[in-house]
């Protein structure tokens, strides 16, 4: 009699970007984040399209769960939360009376939702520490039979930053950092007072950092945030907010440095929001040189692994590969709450029922596909012109496209799982252009100039253009300088030297490598920009759909679906029924 194949269901959510995951005998099948489906960027609710999407992908219903595993648990969060208003009232009174009728409504009841949600599922549902999903999406999905690990993010529980090791299908949490103490609410403080989104943003601080000098960061450590020699740091809570309040620094903050918070992301950025930025980053990063070298010290390991919010800090986890005794690095590609769903499932299957580790993550591309017959017959439906192509001629003409400087729209194969467009869902331009840096940005993602584009490179040729340190950098998680001879890539060369890398083999993902390859063999460039396929304030498409509208609205040139290419210039001006004017909520 054939073994039934036992199903686990990962879910993150309620705080922002929730996920779900579904794990087959230990094998993540599918994993996709709300917003992709729902089309609400950073949706933090129920995951319910994704969840029917990843049972889909498994070919099972709800009754055939055996476990759902959530992220976290609340009920110990609602703790830290009342500790925390009771310990500073009356300062948190308005804070307190916002967050309790969500807390009271929906958020302490997540196993009655659950239950609520799959119908005729009699499984057990598992509810993990926050931190602890975090390691296991990233100890127990590695490659590595031991490591090192370290998670850090704003706040789980309790829990900011912990510290541990693993081995085989086990690992402990040695140490941690409590909240209000969090590297990561200290970036995204930074990120409010320099007028962009918190929870959202923060990438805009890192990508603005290298037009600035660090001329704060001696200031910060004086009198912000006390950092010791192990890693560890404290925060001098006077001058900010976020723990009782509904701002995240406050008017002392403004006194240390100077300034009131820059009034919204349409005010001007001046050189001091710059060398502010600058600031964050460089006592970011001195943090997570000082908690890995302490790391290596007490464990010994040349692997370490990386999640929570922090690890999605590629200019960190760079200088982490160049400056520490680690020799390798494994950072989870969805490092924030979204992967939080593969690791709540992997430790069960892993650590809590004792099953082997497998070779941990085989690939990122867990989302959904669409056939050539799907895309076609949308395509018949809309009445516009496409032309089909063999693969090889579709690789050759997309090729010559980007060469001749369209800018392209390229949907291939499955979506990609985490924050980072990798080939599945992405815009593809040359970068041998430096217009195309302004172009892409200002009449395409319709973004803010500073923003670097990332390069995605051979991995064959990779060493070649970078200074990787001979690393493959599959999910776009390591900065690294473009060496000095192989300048003519401006596009994706950031002020400083500086590009945040994609290395992509043929075994990854074979369309988006054959395109690049074809690239190289026209050019002589084995570069492309890669950016993902969206505009501000939209979530990375998912459908054909997502990616037309997309493609109309903006000023792309042309769109890759599958085995079609359309041509802008052939579309016409008017679909019934559809709106290319809509204007994109801006984030």
């Amino acid at each position: 009699m054939e073994k039934a194949v036992l199903n686990i269901l990962g879910i993150s959510a309620y705080y922002h970007d929730s996920a779900a995951c579904l794990m087959q005998d230990g094998e993540v099948v599918a994993a996709a984040q709300e917003e992709r489906f729902s089309r609400k960027k950073q949706d933090e609710g129920y995951p319910k399209l994704a969840v029917e999407y990843c049972l889909q992908e498994g070919g099972i219903t709800y009754k055939d769960l055996d476990y759902v595993a959530f992220y976290d648990k609340p009920f110990v969060k609602f703790e830290r939360l009342l500790t925390t208003y009771l310990a500073t009232f009356p300062r948190g009174i308005r804070s307190y009376l916002k967050a309790m009728p969500v807390w009271l409504k929906d958020k302490l009841w997540v196993r009655t939702h659950i239950r609520d949600e799959l119908p005729g599922f009699g499984g057990e549902i598992l509810f993990g520490e926050h931190h602890q999903s975090h390691a296991a999406s990233s100890f127990l999905m590695s490659p590595f039979e031991e490591a090192a690990i370290c998670t850090a993010d704003g706040v789980g529980e309790w829990t900011t930053t912990s510290l541990g090791y693993g081995q085989g299908t086990k690992f402990e949490l040695t140490r941690e950092i409590r909240f209000p103490h969090s590297i990561g609410l200290l970036y995204s403080a930074l990120t409010y007072y320099l007028g962009f989104k918190v929870n959202s943003a923060e990438y805009k601080v890192m990508g603005l950092a290298p037009y600035g000098e660090p001329k704060y960061a001696q200031k910060m450590m004086d009198e912000i945030i006390e950092i010791k020699d192990d890693g560890s740091f404290h925060l001098n809570m006077k001058v900010f907010d976020f723990a009782t309040g509904l701002r995240m620094t406050n008017a002392k903050f403004d006194k240390v440095f100077g300034q009131p918070p820059r009034a919204g992301d349409e005010a001007e950025l001046t050189q001091f929001h710059k060398d502010m930025a600058a600031s964050v980053q460089l006592v970011t990063e001195e943090v997570m040189l000082r908690i890995a070298r302490t790391l290596h010290k007490q464990t010994g390991s040349k692997n370490l692994c990386l999640a929570g919010g922090v690890a999605l800090n590629c200019v960190a986890n760079g200088r982490i590969i160049r400056e520490t005794e680690f020799e390798n690095i494994y950072v989870q590609p969805a490092a924030g709450d979204a992967g939080g769903a593969i690791g709540a499932a992997a430790y069960v299957w892993h650590s809590l029922l004792g099953n082997p580790r497998n070779g941990g993550m085989k690939s990122v591309y867990l989302g959904p596909k669409y056939p050539d017959e799907e895309i076609e017959t949308y395509l018949k439906e809309l009445g516009v012109p496409y032309k089909k192509y063999s693969p090889e001629e579709m690789v050759k003409e997309t090729a010559k496209l980007i060469a001749d400087q369209a800018v392209v729209g390229w949907m291939q194969g499955r979506m990609e799982f985490g924050p980072r467009a990798l080939g599945g869902r992405s815009i593809l331009a040359d970068p041998r252009n430096e217009e195309n840096w302004q172009r892409v940005n200002l009449k395409i993602k319709f973004r803010e100039s500073f923003r670097p584009f990332a390069p995605v490179v051979l991995a064959e040729k990779a060493e070649d253009w970078f200074d990787l340190r001979g690393k493959d950098s599959p999910y776009m998680l390591l900065v690294a300088q473009v060496h000095e001879n192989k300048r003519t890539i401006p596009a994706v060369t950031h002020v400083d030297g500086s590009a945040r890398i994609q290395t992509v083999t043929r075994e990854q993902h074979p369309e988006y490598y054959d395109i690049i390859k074809a690239f190289d063999e026209l050019t002589g460039c084995p570069v492309l920009i890669n950016t993902s396929f969206n505009v501000r304030g939209e979530p990375i498409v998912c459908t054909p759909q997502d990616s037309f509208r997309c493609f109309m609205r903006t000023h792309m040139d042309a769109l890759v679906m599958g085995s079609f290419i359309l041509r802008k210039e052939e579309m016409p001006e008017q679909i019934e029924g559809e709106d290319w004017n809509q204007q994109f909520e801006r984030d």
